[in-house]
């Protein structure tokens, strides 16, 4: 694949934050909330994430998106390496980049209207005044669903479905090509889940966006996604199509993640061979050596112990971080 048709690619991507511990804060440890990671996005494709809570999928994207700086690694957009970009040097791609965040209600600010949150990124980068500004906003606004007289109206007055649309205008508000959906459907009803998931398809289809999708509702990134990327513990287990990974998950994780999604016919979910892991999720703070999974994987050898498992094709684009392949 050429670099020009991958829009998105990080490269061995780092975070860890730092713990001081001791009596007197002098002893340093690192939380390693992103270990690692290395993946790719095709322009005009949909990439979930998914993983257990604390996995470090939305630290991830806040990464890539430079609201974290990165520990390690390369951020590559469109070829660029954004990874060391200064505020200066990164404020053409914050117009290439936006965010979709994940609670409604503290995304937007309770104090200005619906006018000023959309405006805002509008007059940060001198895109339009005045009357074409306010065109601009009613326009977003009948893209999200909402009408003209929502833009005076304040957040509080808006249900969590209505916010999350007004956070996707916002994020349209400077012509993206790149959108980072931060788990955009947990805090709402499942009604509205599916309404704001097909309006984000539409207007990907509209607009050309591209998507890291990341989320826990494994049925819902089947739906909107290309490819999916499991994550472990601050790395990647496991990354293949859709379909090819609902289909053929090969890494124990991968497995025991799509036994769980709940089945609504209860004749065909008794059949189901559920995989129940045991133990917990080790810390970040201590990761296990060699495989992060290995002290709750039935497969796990000596090897898995002492060797670290590297990214690995067990076909046509589908990447597994496995001894066993």
């Amino acid at each position: 694949m050429s670099s020009i048709e991958k829009l998105v690619e990080v490269k061995g991507l780092k975070k860890y934050f730092i713990k001081k511990t001791g009596i007197i804060k002098s002893k340093v440890e690192y939380i390693k909330a992103v270990d690692d990671v290395s993946f790719y996005i095709k322009k005009g494709e949909t990439l979930g994430l998914v993983g257990e809570s604390g996995c470090g999928k939305s630290t991830t994207g806040r990464t890539i998106i430079r609201l974290y700086d990165s520990t390690a690694g390369e951020i590559l957009y469109d070829g660029k390496n954004i990874a060391g970009l200064n505020k200066k040097e990164l404020m053409p791609y914050r117009k290439k980049m936006q965010m979709i965040f994940q609670d409604p209600y503290a995304s937007l600010n309770s104090r200005m209207t619906v006018a000023d949150i959309i405006g805002e990124s509008l007059d940060i980068h001198k895109i339009a005044t005045g009357k074409q500004r306010q065109e601009i906003i009613y326009d977003l606004l009948a893209r999200v669903g909402l009408g003209k007289d929502h833009a005076s109206r304040y957040p509080h007055e808006f249900s969590g479905g209505q916010r999350q649309r007004i956070g996707i205008a916002r994020a349209l508000a400077v012509k993206p090509e790149f959108i980072i959906c931060d788990e955009p459907i947990s805090a709402l009803d499942v009604s509205i889940q599916a309404q704001v998931v097909n309006m984000l398809d539409d207007l990907q289809s509209e607009l050309g966006l591209t998507y890291l999708f990341i989320a826990h509702d494994l049925s819902m990134v089947k739906h909107i996604s290309n490819r999916v990327g499991v994550m472990y513990l601050g790395s990647l287990a496991e990354v293949a199509s859709s379909a090819e990974l609902y289909k053929n998950p090969v890494h124990p994780y991968t497995q025991a993640l799509l036994s769980s999604i709940p089945i609504p016919d209860p004749d065909k979910s008794e059949e189901i061979n559920r995989i129940v892991l045991e133990g917990d999720v080790p810390s970040p703070l201590n990761p296990p050596s060699g495989c992060k999974f290995r002290t709750r994987c039935k497969y796990a050898m000596n090897k898995c112990a002492e060797d670290n498992p590297t990214l690995k094709e067990v076909s046509k684009e589908h990447f597994v971080v496995c001894h066993l392949v």
